[in-house]
C-alpha cells in the first residue's frame, strides 16, 4: 500500500509502481469509487460492452430459465 499527499487543488499522484501496473499514463481516464468508509481509483472502462462481453459465459441460459418457467405456468393453467 502506498501514500499519497491530496494537494490544495486536490490533486493526488499516484505512484509510478501502480501506474505501469495498470497501464495508466497521462490522457487515461479514471473513476472515483466511492465504498463508503473509503474510497478507489479505477481504470474507466474504453468500451463497456466489449469489455463486459462473456461476463456471464458459462453459466445458467437465463432465456432457456425463463422460456422453460413460461411453458410450466402454460402446462399448470391448462390443467384447470
Amino acid at each position: 500500500m502506498a501514500t499519497a499527499i491530496v494537494s490544495a487543488k486536490g490533486w493526488v499522484v499516484i505512484p509510478a509502481p501502480y501506474r505501469r501496473r495498470h497501464h495508466l499514463t497521462p490522457g487515461t481516464k479514471v473513476e472515483i469509487v466511492d465504498y463508503g468508509e473509503s474510497i478507489g481509483i479505477v481504470p474507466a472502462m474504453v468500451d463497456p460492452s466489449r469489455q463486459a462481453r462473456g461476463l456471464l459465459r458459462g453459466g445458467k441460459s437465463l432465456t432457456a430459465a425463463l422460456l422453460a418457467d413460461r411453458r410450466e405456468e402454460r402446462r399448470c393453467e391448462d390443467g384447470r
